[in-house]
């Protein structure tokens, strides 16, 4: 994401490296709607969070994908760890992550290092994502188990979300990773169907409502969660039928958020999404009996993980 185009204290990026806005829209040219803006947080937990992630050798889905929430994350003391590497096997239309046909080696002391980060971060609820590891015999499935015991191991009553990749469709890594019993179980959709083929690289819009449908089943998993990007072209009638269709695969969290363009190469924004339509988006979700709802235009799906885990769970106290 566009950093440099979101944050007030930053220059502005010049239009012709972004998607003019349209014709519709009262805005300045060349700039972002007055709703992707924002005050770059302040605080001392910023460099402590970065510090500690930097010892300790670690990769964030935060940097990697040049998040645009990264430095409140931060200053919050929370991130969100990127397992296996720095380099995707898939080259998927919307995401900066490095790609490669051949990454490098797991490394085997990586469960013991994000263990002791989370500890010295002090964090409660931790999110571990990964980038697809299509050249392993089992898609990484045992690499993000180990994290996940490892964490356990040293940080007790901390409460896990996993974000993967669909394994490319291998049912029984997705078992081996569930088996761990993760609070939450996350894997996102991403775009609608219609677009599905442009914007993500190997997956499939079916697969990923498999997925979930399987995680869901399981029942090994207290929360099933998955997000949307929405600026990619779509309309409001394909975004409600996402939310149907994550909702019926059992999804009890939905998160959607505004794409923005990482960079020149990646696809470009297609349309800018206002705060209202997003709540049009979250309210639909609430009325066919979706648990939890996150909207948003600054909305990622680690964005605020504990508080969405909070709510969810306040929610299922209340019912």
């Amino acid at each position: 994401m566009l950093d440099e185009a979101i944050y007030d204290s930053k220059p502005k990026v010049k239009a012709k490296r972004l998607n003019r806005l349209p014709e519709n829209e009262d805005q300045s040219r060349g700039r972002f709607p007055s709703w992707l803006h924002r005050k770059l947080p302040r605080g001392g937990n910023l460099f402590k969070t970065s510090d500690t992630l930097r010892k300790h050798g670690l990769n964030t889905v935060c940097e990697e994908a040049k998040c645009p929430n990264r430095f409140e994350c931060y200053s919050n003391k929370t991130a969100t760890f990127l397992a296996l590497g720095k380099e995707c096997t898939r080259s998927c239309g919307f995401c900066d992550i490095d790609f490669s046909k051949n990454p490098k080696a797991p490394e085997i002391d990586e469960p013991k290092r994000i263990a002791a980060s989370v500890a010295e971060l002090g964090l409660k609820h931790v999110v571990i994502t990964m980038v697809a590891r299509d050249d392993l015999p089992d898609q990484g499935s045992e690499a993000i188990a180990a994290i996940v015991r490892a964490v356990r191991e040293q940080c007790e009553g901390v409460t896990i979300e996993l974000l993967t990749s669909d394994f490319s469709g291998d049912l029984n890594a997705v078992e081996h990773v569930l088996s761990e019993k993760p609070e939450i179980f996350n894997h996102n959709i991403e775009t609608v169907k219609r677009l599905t083929p442009r914007v993500r690289h190997r997956a499939t819009y079916q697969r990923t409502l498999d997925v979930l449908e399987f995680a869901k089943q399981s029942n090994q998993s207290r929360w099933v969660k998955s997000g949307i990007m929405v600026g990619l072209g779509e309309d409001d009638a394909e975004v409600k039928e996402t939310i149907h269709d994550l909702h019926h695969a059992g999804c009890d969290i939905i998160t959607i958020g505004h794409y923005l363009q990482a960079n020149r190469l990646k696809l470009p924004v297609k349309r800018f999404v206002t705060p209202e339509q997003f709540k049009s988006y979250e309210e639909y979700g609430y009325s066919i009996g979706v648990k939890f709802m996150y909207s948003g235009p600054f909305v990622r799906s680690s964005y605020n993980a504990n508080l969405v885990k909070n709510l969810t769970e306040e929610t299922n106290e209340r019912a």
